[in-house]
């Protein structure tokens, strides 16, 4: 089994799209951790809404590929997320395979670990909650390390809805 790390983010909905991906998400692959959920200014584009992020952490036998392709891009599929030119668009979910085990890749369709892990707070943040000893693949650095370092500017906490959302995930008879 791999050890693999999944972004969850949306703007459209928030609090719906996040809260059915990650119950979704818990029936595709087993789900050992989920963050805190952050609010989150959008990056890019001007006069967007907020997202809701965090990170998911999923024990799978899926290559990283098969991850990406079978599991988080069904899940799009079916909250409706429609890919435009515009990386910055509003969406009602994305889901980014962000590390898996310490994979280092480059490949057209999937890199590994994900660059946005170095500049997005809120990635970091989640990613030293759930694994602060884990190392960041090809650089060995600490995520706790890396963590401490981030700036968490633009990022708010919202610990109730993260509660609401880790009962929901983890319940067996729940329909996403």
């Amino acid at each position: 089994m791999s050890r693999a790390f999944v972004s969850v983010g949306s703007n459209i909905d928030p609090a719906e799209n996040v809260r059915r991906a990650i119950v979704m998400l818990a029936r595709a692959a087993s789900v050992s951790g989920i963050s805190t959920v952050f609010r989150t200014e959008p990056v890019g584009s001007a006069g967007q809404p907020f997202f809701y992020n965090c990170i998911v952490e999923v024990t799978t036998e899926l290559a990283p590929v098969a991850l990406k392709r079978d599991v988080l891009r069904r899940i799009e599929s079916a909250l409706g997320r429609v890919r435009t030119g515009d990386r910055y668009a509003p969406r009602t979910i994305d889901l980014d395979l962000i590390l898996y085990d310490d994979i280092v890749l480059a490949g057209k369709d999937l890199t590994l670990p994900d660059p946005d892990i170095l500049t997005r707070s809120y990635l970091l943040a989640g990613l030293a909650e759930l694994a602060p000893d884990l190392r960041m693949p090809g650089t060995g650095q600490r995520i706790a390390d890396l963590n401490k370092a981030a700036s968490g500017t633009g990022t708010e906490p919202l610990h109730d809805y993260t509660d609401v959302v880790r009962k929901e995930a983890f319940r067996d008879d729940e329909q996403p």
